[in-house]
Order: C-alpha cells, then sequence, then structure tokens
C-alpha cells in the first residue's frame, strides 16, 4: 500500500469474522504494520499475521490503510480507516 495501488472499493456491509475483527482490535490499538503492496501483508506486534488472506480482505474491503505511503515492501503503520472503526464500534454494542 504506497498509494499507487488499488485497494478495492469499500463494501457497504464488510464482511468480516472474529479473527478478523480481533485483527482491527489490534490495528485500532496501535499495534500492527503493514507492507506497502497490492497485496499488503499484516504485522501484529511485530510478528507476521497467521492469515493473510484475511489481512488482504480487510485492505481490499477498505478497513485498514497505511498510515502513510512507502516504498513497495517497506513496513509502515497500519490505521484503521472509518469503515473499520465503524466495524469495531459495531461489535462492541451490546445485544438487544
Amino acid at each position: 500500500m504506497n498509494g499507487n495501488e488499488k485497494t478495492g472499493s469499500p463494501a457497504a456491509h464488510p464482511v468480516v469474522n472474529h479473527r478478523m475483527r480481533a485483527m482491527l482490535r489490534a490495528v485500532g490499538a496501535g499495534r500492527a504494520l503493514v507492507s506497502c503492496s497490492s497485496e499488503p501483508d499484516l504485522f501484529i506486534d511485530g510478528l507476521s499475521c497467521g492469515d493473510q488472506f484475511a489481512a488482504h480482505e480487510l485492505a481490499h474491503q477498505g478497513l485498514v490503510r497505511a498510515a502513510r505511503p512507502g516504498r513497495p515492501g517497506e513496513l509502515v503503520p497500519a490505521v484503521l480507516t472509518a469503515a473499520g472503526q465503524a466495524v469495531i464500534t459495531a461489535g462492541e454494542r451490546p445485544a438487544a
């Protein structure tokens, strides 16, 4: 994600599972880095995320992005988009 590639348009209703929600929470807590790539890899607490398919989906659904541009392959801080934050917030609401 160096600012030159397309990550797809955000889904109207993102499809995320429990693992993806945990990944979003880690990004939101400032514990994640992302590689600058058209298929961005996610690193949490300095370790490569074990489910890179899910990491790619988070980026392609517009839920996670690089905090700043970088060189191809460079690791930069990952941040939540507004849509990513909304997924986390929706998951924290108590059941009605």
